[in-house]
């Protein structure tokens, strides 16, 4: 073999050799590189795989929604579209953020500094408009821009716009409740926020997660309120009628069941739409219903009444002078000159020297235990967010002018929600219940969380004095009480009118500035509804029986209708009626119209069977006649208006059963030029038909402070 050969050879050995070592080598060193992977660095990779992978999404919980009593949505969370920008993939397109921020804010109705400043961040998310319109989306989608994007987010909407609006509330761009019931359950509407890991891929899409894929878990709770839609409709809607009528400043009204305290509406005006209340005012968004404090005025009276009945101080067949009342110097007035007056004439007509003698037979500690435990100065407790109490001082601190003008509200302060309450205590048999809002939560798969029952505070007065004070009220809206305009056709009312002057800071009370109210409940002897309208700064007139009870009338009558109550036509809804004329029947002077002719019908001639004694029916008004000769048996028969001036047959006469009652009614002539519109219980009237004259000359409650006259 020739040294050529040897060496080719070798050569081909080494290169042999070298081939199997590299052969040899490569297995090592994947080996080794799987033995680091798999062993060594293991938990490391295996945690950066995961993040490549997987991640949390933080899961925006959809807002619970909120219904009235009977289902109806009130205010529910829709998806919307959100726009967004990634401003560096703008610029690096070529897009100049000065000329697409001009082109968005034209689109979407936006600050354009603002948007320009935003997408000049150097930044891979900005927001554009959160919570845009189908319009503005479209829009924004035509003009195909790069780095612009949709994403869908929850916006809270309130369908029915205005109603209900101060109860309900809104919530912020970020589903935070800022009032109202929104504010009151933030918590359980919003639900509560947490992360949920997905797996994406490498687009950053969500390809799977088990979390996600259950969405009750993400809603918040839904709430069931007392509210009634169609109640809340008729409150707001008569109030803003009223308010405009009578050129009022602000008004409220309030409904409530007495038989458990539900609160079936809750009306302000002015009001704001809940959708955008951005650009409401402070006054439109103020729940005047259950922060504002006015001074209650006569509507206080029949409480008063009820404490010193229930203490035994006064009996129903008493009679007080209300000719006059001196209190350190100074006259109590009375809106029109009074003589001797019963308990009911008084609470009739309003008397304020009557009610202020009637208090100052009780005393000071038990008529301010009394106030006190018709929860006069204590927060009803309805939960609404800046809920106040009214004021009550104690008893200690009253100067003696206190103790005189107080038992007809005045010197002391409530709220429309309270004198509701307060006022349902004595329709519910005299006892004071806490008022409810919030009648039931449910979670997302409509398990109950939370349920609202009826909770009573304290029996107030004994079940016979809130019936005896329930017919005394009902005077009030029969002829010659102060509330007539209250009336409601086929119903018996009992009620209250309330009419006093503001305080003016520093100089007393003013001329000028009137707080109007009538408070009352229907039917008289089986409420189902109590209603307080309360009108702030009536400028057309300030009686709360002109302004106020027209409102109530017409929100009563609706609600009534609406609800399906019966009207009082039958015998047995009159008992209370038998049983107050039978109280007063022991006077004098007889107070109710009935007095008459229950002596008629017990001291009249024998009546034999088939046979019916006819009522005296003289006097009274239509429907006061219509009830009473109903409740004899009698069909009538009506012609003309007002009131009842002859009859036939006559009355005591004994006529067979069947016959029918010929009644004739005459408008009452009035003594003074007051306008129809204005109602029966103007104070005085000056020259002017339409003028209205104030007193001049207030009383102080204190050697400084002035108080003003109260008028019914």
């Amino acid at each position: 073999m020739t040294d050529i050969e040897q060496r080719r050879r070798k050569h081909f050995q080494i290169r042999i050799a070298a081939l199997c070592c590299v052969l040899l080598a490569l297995p090592v060193l994947v080996m080794r590189k799987a033995f680091l992977l798999q062993v060594i660095h293991a938990k490391e990779l295996k945690t950066q795989a995961e993040n490549q992978s997987l991640r949390k999404v933080a899961r925006q919980p959809k807002r619970g929604a909120i219904h009235d009593r009977d289902g109806a949505e009130l205010a529910v969370s829709v998806d919307v579209d959100s726009i967004w920008a990634n401003p560096r993939q703008l610029r690096k397109s070529g897009e100049d953020p000065r000329a697409v921020a001009k082109k968005l804010a034209k689109l979407l109705d936006v600050d354009e500094a603002t948007l320009f400043q935003r997408l000049s961040a150097e930044r891979y998310f900005v927001w554009v408009k959160r919570r845009a319109s189908a319009v503005e989306s479209k829009a924004v989608q035509a003009l195909k821009l790069p780095g612009l994007a949709l994403t869908k987010e929850a916006r809270r909407y309130y369908p029915n716009r205005e109603l209900a609006a101060h109860v309900l509330g809104y919530a912020d761009v970020d589903g935070h409740g800022l009032a109202g019931i929104e504010l009151m359950l933030d918590e359980k509407l919003r639900g509560s926020q947490h992360t949920a890991p997905v797996v994406h891929d490498g687009r950053g899409r969500v390809v799977y997660s088990d979390q996600l894929l259950d969405d009750l878990a993400a809603q918040g709770h839904e709430v069931t309120l007392t509210l009634d839609k169609t109640l809340q409709y008729f409150a707001e809607r008569e109030l803003e009628l009223a308010v405009r009528t009578s050129e009022a400043h602000a008004g409220s009204v309030v409904i409530i069941d007495p038989t458990n305290g539900e609160i079936l509406a809750l009306a302000n005006y002015p009001t704001f739409n809940p959708n955008d209340a951005r650009t409401a005012t402070d006054a439109q968004k103020r729940n005047r219903a259950v922060t504002e404090r006015f001074e209650p005025g006569s509507t206080v009276k029949p409480f008063t009444m009820a404490g010193a009945l229930a203490a035994g101080v006064v009996q129903p067949n008493d009679s007080i002078d209300c000719n006059s009342l001196i209190v350190e110097g100074r006259a109590i007035h009375d809106s029109h000159r009074l003589d001797r007056l019963s308990p009911a004439e008084i609470i009739s007509h309003s008397s304020n020297i009557g009610i202020s003698k009637v208090g100052s037979a009780m005393g000071r500690a038990r008529l301010h235990r009394t106030l006190s435990s018709f929860g006069f100065g204590h927060v009803p407790g309805s939960g609404l967010p800046g809920e106040v109490a009214g004021s009550l001082r104690p008893h200690q601190r009253w100067y003696p002018m206190d103790a005189a003008t107080i038992p007809f509200g005045q010197g002391m302060s409530t709220t429309t929600l309270q004198l509701a309450m307060s006022m349902s205590a004595l329709a519910n048999r005299g006892r004071l219940l806490e008022p409810l809002l919030i009648k039931r939560v449910l979670d997302a798969r409509g398990q109950t969380v939370e349920e609202s029952m009826p909770r009573m505070r304290q029996q107030v007065v004994p079940e016979h004095v809130a019936r005896l004070v329930t017919d005394m009220m009902v005077g009030v809206t029969e002829a010659g009480g102060t509330g007539t305009e209250a009336a409601v056709d086929g119903y018996l009312v009992a009620g209250k009118t309330g009419t006093a002057q503001k305080s003016d800071p520093g100089h007393g009370y003013a001329k000028d500035k009137w707080v109007s109210s009538f408070v009352g409940f229907a039917p008289a002897h089986r409420p189902r509804l109590t209603i307080a309208v309360v009108l702030d700064e009536p400028m057309i007139a300030h009686q709360g029986g002109a302004v106020a009870a027209p409102a109530f009338r017409r929100v009563m009558e609706a609600s009534l209708r609406h609800l399906g109550v019966a009207a009082d036509h039958s015998p047995a809804g009159n008992d209370a009626l038998a049983r107050a004329a039978q109280t007063q029947r022991a006077q004098e002077r007889p107070v109710w119209p009935l007095d008459d002719v229950e002596q008629a019908v017990h001291r009249g001639p024998a009546v034999a069977p088939g046979q019916l004694l006819v009522p005296n029916l003289l006097g009274r008004s239509a429907r006061a006649a219509l009830v009473q000769a109903r409740r004899a048996t009698f069909e009538v028969t009506l012609q003309g208006s007002g009131t009842v001036t002859s009859q036939k047959p006559l009355p005591g006469s004994v006529v067979p059963r069947g016959t029918v009652l010929a009644i004739q009614l005459t408008p009452p002539t009035p003594e003074l030029p007051v306008p129809p519109a204005f109602g029966s219980d103007l104070a005085q009237v000056t020259a002017s038909p339409y003028a209205v004259a104030a007193d001049p000359s207030p009383i102080p409650i204190a050697p400084i402070a002035e108080r003003p006259r109260q008028d019914g």
